[in-house]
């Protein structure tokens, strides 16, 4: 694995602080896949990690950028959202149907008791993390 770069706002380890016990292994858990997901990728040496809409975010070049997040509103719940404009989701739901559960075009949802699916979910992680390269390619290439 090569060296990756990550700039992290300091606001993000708060925002992880704030997580719930029960829920913060799981938030950590998706930013580990993210961070090295990013580090086997060989275009990509510099990742930065910050807020978005108070929301952990990951931000690469040419990719799009990645949140994560738990909401009060659903606590059994948390999530890794894309931006809703492009062809990731709809792409997911095409190529691994109801291996995972989707809110619209913006989300993969996990429960907290799920056991995820690694290397599917790394490759959905890729392809937002390389998106503006694999957009053109027939089911972003995964």
């Amino acid at each position: 694995m090569k060296s990756l770069q990550i700039n992290t706002n300091p606001e993000v380890t708060l925002a992880f602080n704030r997580y719930p016990d029960e829920v913060r292994p799981q938030m950590l858990r998706l930013r580990k896949l993210i961070l090295d997901t990013a580090a086997e990728i060989a275009g990509i040496s510099f990742l930065e990690e910050t807020l978005k809409w108070g929301e952990p975010g990951y931000l690469v070049q040419n990719g799009s950028t990645l949140r994560i997040d738990w909401k009060r509103k659903t606590p059994d719940q948390y999530a890794m959202y894309f931006k809703c404009t492009s062809k990731l989701v709809p792409t997911f739901k095409l190529v691994y149907g109801d291996l995972f559960n989707y809110e619209g075009n913006r989300a993969i949802v996990f429960n907290l008791t799920d056991k995820i699916p690694v290397a599917e979910l790394k490759s959905c992680i890729a392809a937002a993390l390389q998106y503006h390269q694999v957009k053109h390619l027939p089911d972003l290439g995964l």
